[in-house]
């Protein structure tokens, strides 16, 4: 697959990673349609929601507002990759979405911004990479 659109966004990310998982034969390859799935928080696992629900808890204690809507809208479409992207007090991140040859892949680029950025993502960069394929599995098994 081509270079994801979220270096060039973020040519010197703080921390980048990439997951993959396996879709069923034949599933649809629209990147749109599949980062709608994969971000779909009403849709997510169980303890994804619940971790979800601890971050809105407590990322007030250092200063970081709670979010008020879903971060996760595409903001556009390029090569087969939907971008999602948003900008915080405590980090920028980007993620991209891209569906081919039977499997789902999303890549993950973040920047984090001072003291405020670096507690957040100790916990955070630790379950990222379990959440977000969770994610990605709860998605593909929807067949998208």
């Amino acid at each position: 697959m081509p270079a994801s659109l979220v270096l060039t966004h973020c040519p010197r990310p703080d921390h980048y990673d990439r997951q993959v998982v396996r879709l069923p034969a034949g599933s649809d390859d629209d990147p749109h349609r599949w980062a709608e799935a994969v971000f779909d928080l009403h849709r997510a696992p169980a303890h994804v929601k619940a971790l979800l629900g601890l971050r809105q808890l407590l990322v007030p204690l250092i200063g970081v507002p709670r979010t008020t809507k879903s971060p996760f809208a595409v903001r556009e479409v390029v090569d087969g990759e939907a971008l999602v992207a948003a900008s915080e007090r405590h980090l920028d991140f980007w993620c991209g979405i891209r569906a081919a040859d039977d499997t789902l892949e999303v890549t993950t680029a973040v920047s984090l911004h001072g003291w405020r950025g670096r507690l957040y993502w100790m916990p955070v960069g630790i379950l990222h990479g379990p959440i977000t394929r969770a994610m990605m599995r709860r998605a593909a098994r929807s067949r998208c």
